[in-house]
């Protein structure tokens, strides 16, 4: 067994599907935690603290921002959310693999850190294909999605810095991609430490 947590970062384009994505392999995948980002939006009913999300006040989401406890933050709709470095790395040191969802800034901001991810990059076929699942979506205005659409352009450029590739071109097919992914990590000779030196001295 692996002594340490494997990190995983998955990140893409608004409209790439990566969130439907993230949730059909949570469901699937019982050895894998996903990461609890804080906020400092309302707690809804049916939330709980620590669970859905970590639920702060302003002035505490700020505090952690001075303290430099990100690993990444927006704003986004009035609130603010973020991933915190040390509530990460807790759980991967204590044997957790965890999966992150970032944007792709997000996502080239854990890259520069010493956390050691594994940053996988999911888009649509085309940015045509992009482009058409913005607008069926029917959730933003013609301006919002030129906004997305263009800054999509950017973080297509940046494909280049990510370990893995997911084409989004069916739901089902992606998550057993990223299954796929997750378990052959996993596999690596190098992260069986303890396998590799029991077998050396037969």
């Amino acid at each position: 067994m692996n002594q340490q947590g494997l990190l995983f970062v998955v990140s893409g384009p608004s409209g790439a599907g990566k969130t439907t994505i993230l949730k059909t392999v949570l469901k699937e995948l019982s050895d894998i935690e996903f990461s609890v980002s804080m906020t400092t939006r309302p707690k809804r009913a049916h939330e709980v603290h620590g669970v859905d999300y970590f639920f702060v006040t302003e002035e505490e989401f700020q505090q952690a921002i001075d303290r430099g406890e990100f690993i990444e933050h927006a704003f986004h709709y009035e609130h603010r959310y973020g991933t915190t470095k040390g509530y990460v790395m807790t759980r991967v040191q204590a044997g957790v693999d965890m999966l992150l969802d970032l944007d792709v800034k997000g996502a080239l901001n854990i890259l520069s850190t010493d956390m050691d991810p594994i940053c996988i990059f999911i888009t649509p076929p085309s940015f045509r294909d992009l482009s058409d699942r913005l607008k069926k979506r029917a959730t933003e205005d013609p301006q919002s999605i030129g906004t997305r659409l263009e800054n999509a352009k950017w973080e297509l450029s940046h494909i280049d810095r990510f370990r893995y590739l997911i084409i989004n071109h069916t739901i089902e097919a992606s998550a057993q991609d990223l299954k796929s992914i997750i378990r052959a990590e996993k596999l690596k000779v190098t992260r069986r430490t303890d396998y590799v030196e029991r077998y050396k001295f037969l």
